[in-house]
């Protein structure tokens, strides 16, 4: 019996694709340079696509996949697939929640404490020799006692906030409605009033239409010239060009971000900027995570191909 044919949109570390090459027949879509002729020669023969979160699918390549059975992406997001087409035609989407979230939680948390403190500039001053001959490091800034807002309490904001209550921080979070689970936290409808409360906040919203720019410039001015914004969701849920303004002329005080617009070529006014800490999307970036994050795209697509139950549907 012939494998199931798989388009593998982008690459994975290579004890996620040894399985999926040895399970399914896996084209390699990021190694094409002629999509289009590689989608009409290929695409009537695939039945399945292993994508990331940030690479998604779109409606003009599920469209060239007339046997497009599933779609199974490696991350939580699945803003970047085309939902409507896929549920149009009947198409099966999957994504992986859950395994990573409690990296990516500490990854915030990481950050927070990181530029709230100054560490990177910190080893700077030590390696460059500064602290030799200039002596002391600059004062900056605690955190714990300090207030904290999330934005968007699911799974992530949920395990961010559980962090942030070790520091014995005042945490206020938005949503669409009050959670149960949180009881000992404030809740604050209105993200513009989530962010007068807070010295930091959290963006852990899951990525959709209704949330693109939820974070602008209204939300930035409130957060304030001593307030911090730290991004571990959806680069779209943000205003880049409201953060960038407000962070070059001093509105913001500072951000800490994992996630841009058009990474990894990212906006280069970022690089000027001496107020915000860049990470390279990889909140998840662990191996135990990957590992997990890997085993959960192949058992999905190996559930749908033997009329197993989805493990984590979405569609």
């Amino acid at each position: 019996m012939s494998k199931v044919a798989i388009l593998q949109v982008g690459p994975y570390p290579a004890w996620d694709e040894g399985p999926l090459g040895e399970k399914f027949t896996l084209h390699r879509y990021f190694e094409v340079s002629d999509t289009a002729a590689f989608l009409k020669a290929h695409g009537p023969d695939i039945r399945g696509i292993a994508t990331r979160g940030e690479l998604g699918a779109d409606k003009a390549m599920i469209e060239a996949l007339p046997k497009l059975e599933i779609i199974s992406v490696y991350g939580v997001g699945f803003d970047a697939v085309d939902l409507a087409t896929a549920r149009e035609r009947g198409i099966r989407v999957t994504n992986t929640p859950d395994v990573l979230t409690k990296d990516v939680a500490d990854l915030g948390v990481a950050m927070m404490l990181a530029q709230a403190r100054g560490m990177t500039g910190a080893e700077s001053w030590v390696r460059g020799g500064d602290w030799a001959s200039r002596g002391l490091y600059p004062l900056k800034n605690r955190v714990h006692e300090k207030r904290a807002g999330v934005l968007g309490l699911g799974r992530i904001g949920f395990e961010v906030a559980k962090r942030l209550a070790g520091f014995d921080m005042d945490i206020a979070y938005s949503d669409v409605e009050p959670k149960s689970y949180a009881p000992d936290w404030t809740f604050i409808a209105d993200p513009v009033a989530l962010a007068e409360h807070s010295d930091f906040l959290f963006v852990t919203l899951a990525a959709s239409a209704a949330t693109r720019h939820i974070v602008g410039k209204q939300v930035i001015n409130a957060l304030g010239p001593d307030g911090m914004l730290i991004n571990i969701s959806r680069a779209s849920n943000i205003d880049e060009e409201a953060l960038l303004d407000a962070l070059e002329n001093g509105r913001l005080g500072s951000a800490a971000l994992d996630v841009f617009e058009g990474e990894p070529k990212i906006n280069p006014r970022f690089l000027e900027l001496d107020n915000v800490l860049l990470q390279p999307h990889h909140a998840s970036g662990t191996v135990e995570t990957r590992k997990a994050m890997g085993k959960l795209v192949y058992d999905n697509l190996v559930a749908h191909f033997e009329g197993r139950d989805l493990l984590t549907p979405v569609l």
